[in-house]
């Protein structure tokens, strides 16, 4: 059995869930003006760079507004935003992940018409696996999230292009997370998992009847889709 290693909260996300639980409990009401980045730093006995970091994710999850000249400010707040985990809004940057969105694309858009071209039985097993786990996997995101980038991993390989799986496997760690991430903000606001699903399974079907235009046509629009909303919630 693999056991994923458990990660110690950094200073910034102590400090954000501690400010977070001062909002939550009515201590900072909207409009409230927070203290100067100096004087939190000398509060919570931490360095001024742990404080801009926490400010920086509690802005990015629409909890405070920085005004120019002015300081920080809690904002009227939907509560749902809560729910939204504080590491999301840490990890997830624009200018990052909208790179690695355009280096996927370039990647997988041309590996689902290579996959419908070059795959053998093998290999749609590998595929149809990871999109029956997707589907019962309702309740356990986290086994959601691995599938999903099973599936996306499992067509890369259906190419047999070694030198294409090399490349694939060099950002696959990057890719993993940002499939992890994409997923929490697009359940968390959009409850998406059937639409997901559904995506999947189109790009899916189009590789089985070796459909390259299709195929690409249809991971372009389910990597185009997810950018869209993920940066619709991604207040940066």
């Amino acid at each position: 059995m693999k056991y994923k290693r458990i990660q110690p909260k950094k200073i910034y996300e102590q400090v954000a869930d501690s400010l977070i639980d001062m909002i939550k409990s009515g201590q900072l009401q909207p409009g409230d003006k927070l203290d100067s980045v100096e004087k939190l730093a000398a509060n919570f006995e931490v360095g001024r760079s742990a404080i801009r970091e926490a400010l920086s994710g509690l802005r990015s999850m629409g909890l405070v507004e920085m005004r120019q000249g002015e300081g920080t400010y809690v904002k009227t707040f939907d509560p749902k935003r809560f729910t939204l985990p504080v590491s999301t809004a840490f990890l997830m940057k624009r200018n990052d992940v909208q790179e690695l969105y355009q280096v996927r694309k370039i990647l997988e858009v041309g590996t689902a018409g290579l996959a419908a071209e070059n795959y053998q039985a093998a290999d749609l097993l590998e595929m149809e696996k990871a999109l029956v786990v997707m589907e019962h996997a309702k309740g356990n995101e986290a086994l959601a999230e691995q599938a999903d980038t099973d599936f996306h991993v499992a067509i890369a390989k259906a190419t047999h292009i070694n030198l294409l799986n090399h490349l694939m496997g060099s950002v696959a760690e990057l890719m993993s997370e940002t499939i992890r991430e994409s997923r929490q903000i697009l359940l968390y606001t959009e409850d998406r998992a059937d639409i997901l699903l559904e995506e999947h399974q189109q790009i899916f079907e189009a590789i089985k009847s070796r459909r390259a235009d299709q195929a690409r046509e249809a991971m372009y629009s389910h990597l185009e889709k997810v950018e869209k909303l993920v940066f619709k919630h991604l207040d940066v």
